[in-house]
């Protein structure tokens, strides 16, 4: 049990995570192929859903996120998008919206480490783009609260 938490939750056997994979307006899916990311991620082991949106980080963005979590009973969930800087902490909130563990969550850079860095390369930055995400994945998939 947590201290000074009126909610306990509790974390099924199975992995169910959730991906959310952002085209940033252009600034991700201009270079690196956002669907085939999407689309190969839903083939790792305890991947639920896996979704592309054109801006994870605006409103529509995060109560899709939410929405997920209590529909598709996910249980940890991945966002693929610009710098944890800028947006960590509103996925974060997203996340506790939906009612999971913030802390069961993981934030892959692929802006400024797949679109940004690998401008001139979109296939080489697609494939980095989705060993970027699976680590996360893989990472969550044996996550403890």
């Amino acid at each position: 049990m947590i201290r000074g938490s009126a909610q306990v939750e509790s974390v099924a056997s199975e992995p169910r995570i959730g991906v959310y994979v952002c085209r940033c307006g252009g600034n991700i899916s201009d270079v690196i192929d956002t669907e085939k990311v999407a689309e190969t991620i839903k083939l790792v082991p305890g991947v639920r859903v896996s979704k592309v949106h054109s801006f994870m980080c605006s409103e529509p963005g995060q109560a899709m996120i939410a929405e997920d979590i209590k529909k598709e009973q996910l249980n940890r969930v991945v966002v693929a998008s610009c710098s944890p800087f800028l947006h960590e902490l509103i996925f974060r909130v997203a996340v506790r919206r939906g009612g999971l563990n913030p802390y069961l969550y993981e934030h892959v850079n692929i802006r400024e480490q797949g679109s940004w860095a690998h401008h001139g390369d979109p296939e080489g930055a697609t494939v980095k783009a989705i060993r970027l995400v699976a680590a996360a994945v893989h990472r969550l998939y044996h996550a403890e609260p």
